[in-house]
């Protein structure tokens, strides 16, 4: 009984920026535990390549999660001819590294707009259509950096504490509605958006002896905290950040 809690039988489930990375392994995940999968990103023929990685068929919805109005209209247009999305993970992200004194100011926006502006623009549509089913699951992908800060990655540690109060913030306005907004939060783990610090053998080593667990995290190791939140064993579950982080945020 209490494993049907975690069953996804039955839902459709929308991931962005899942062509690659976590997305891509949350998308894995998901439809394991019983999703319908839907697949996004920019480049469908990349989308078209993830898509070929799943023995049972996914869809995939190709657009810019930047784009406020293409967002809305690929969602709404996905809802009324394919059918409902039922839970929505906001994964669509980027990283850029230079000091803050040098930082420049264009990368500085494009953070923005592909960290929190994605969150805001995708789950909006979404939640529209959730609300008006009285249902919905929406989980953000914040960072360790929404809670602490290194070196070289200010604006980056800036939108993912957004993205953490924007968690918040759905939670606040959209519970009374039915839906139930919560965020991961992974600490390092081997992604190709940390591929240079992967190769980076005194980073690796610093990150070791600085995580409790002492290693890099694996991206599959996110799986079951995405399953529990978009599943009915979080139905009381709201505005929750949940660290999966080797224990980095527990230890000075």
């Amino acid at each position: 009984m209490s494993l049907r809690l975690f069953d996804l039988s039955g839902k459709r489930a929308l991931i962005t920026g899942s062509s690659q990375g976590i997305g891509l392994a949350l998308a894995h995940g998901l439809q394991a535990a019983g999703a319908h999968i839907v697949l996004n990103g920019r480049d469908a023929g990349k989308l078209s390549a993830a898509a070929a990685q799943f023995e049972t068929p996914v869809d995939h919805l190709a657009f810019d999660a930047t784009d406020h109005q293409a967002a809305r209209v690929a969602v709404d247009r996905f809802e009324a001819d394919v059918g409902p999305i039922d839970i929505l993970v906001n994964n669509a992200g980027m990283q850029y590294r230079t000091p803050l004194e040098e930082f420049p100011a264009d990368a500085f926006e494009r953070l923005l707009r592909t960290n929190v502006s994605s969150v805001f623009n995708v789950g909006q549509a979404v939640a529209r259509h959730m609300i008006a089913r009285g249902a919905g699951k929406i989980i953000n992908i914040a960072s360790v950096q929404t809670a602490l800060a290194r070196p070289g990655i200010a604006p980056y540690t800036a939108t993912k504490g957004a993205v953490g109060n924007l968690t918040k913030g759905m939670a606040t306005d959209w519970a009374k509605y039915g839906l139930q907004c919560n965020a991961i939060a992974p600490g390092y783990f081997d992604t190709p958006l940390n591929a240079a610090l992967v190769a980076d053998e005194t980073f690796s080593t610093w990150l070791e002896k600085r995580t409790p667990a002492g290693r890099w995290g694996k991206v599959e190791e996110l799986v079951g905290a995405c399953i529990f939140l978009a599943s009915g064993a979080s139905s009381f579950v709201n505005g929750h950040i949940l660290y999966v982080d080797g224990g980095i945020t527990a230890s000075l």
